[in-house]
């Protein structure tokens, strides 16, 4: 009658030990999820330095490169430990840790695995929300539906070179008061803040246009 007993308490001791996270541990996530994120910068902004030369092709190939290796280390991270709150990695080391599957666009299951885990650890104080808000909306745009927060924009790029929200909204009316409960600034702030961002990286081109500063709400 002990044998039963005996294999039952094994496997529940050594799932408890694989989630331990050692000090050194933890620092040496933090340090790897830090030079990730390094990498994951340069392939989510415009091409820059000896990158600057390349054709669309080799940009792409590189961009896909760097989030491909990046979704497979954080996915074994994920799978290992849960989500990397900060507990675990500090709240700077859990926004590199959100950042990078935040960019794992061509990995929607992945992206909605770990808002599930994230939900629930923001209701805990273990994460942050105005990171659960953007992830929320991202998996939502990825699956071509509306955004409940309106973090993901897109450009009007031929004509007022305005922030506009992708896919709409669930609840305009409600969706300040829905921000603010996130800790986000008003939706208008935000489409202004975007729209002076983009209007700043593209200068060239909406001056050629005649337009000598940001077209603001």
């Amino acid at each position: 009658m002990r044998k039963p007993i005996t294999i039952l308490i094994i496997p529940i001791f050594l799932a408890s030990c694989a989630a331990k996270l050692t000090t050194d541990k933890k620092t040496h996530l933090k340090n790897e999820l830090e030079e990730m994120v390094k990498a994951d910068q340069i392939a989510a902004y415009i091409p820059q330095g000896k990158y600057i030369e390349y054709t669309h092709e080799q940009w792409n190939n590189f961009k896909d490169s760097v989030f491909k290796s990046d979704k497979n280390r954080v996915e074994a991270m994920f799978d290992k430990y849960g989500f990397l709150g900060f507990d675990k990695v500090g709240k700077e080391g859990s926004n590199h840790f959100w950042l990078l599957v935040q960019h794992c666009d061509k990995y929607p299951d992945f992206q909605k695995k770990v808002l599930k885990s994230m939900d629930r650890e923001v209701k805990l104080g273990n994460a942050d929300s105005n990171n659960y808000a953007y992830l929320y909306d991202r998996v939502k745009v990825n699956a071509g539906e509306k955004q409940l927060f309106g973090t993901q924009v897109t450009y009007e790029t031929e004509t007022t070179g305005r922030a506009i929200l992708k896919n709409g909204l669930i609840d305009s009316i409600n969706v300040d008061k829905l921000r603010k409960e996130y800790g986000l600034e008003s939706l208008k702030d935000y489409l202004n803040e975007m729209t002076t961002m983009h209007y700043e990286m593209n200068r060239e081109h909406y001056e050629k246009m005649g337009m000598t500063k940001p077209n603001l709400y």
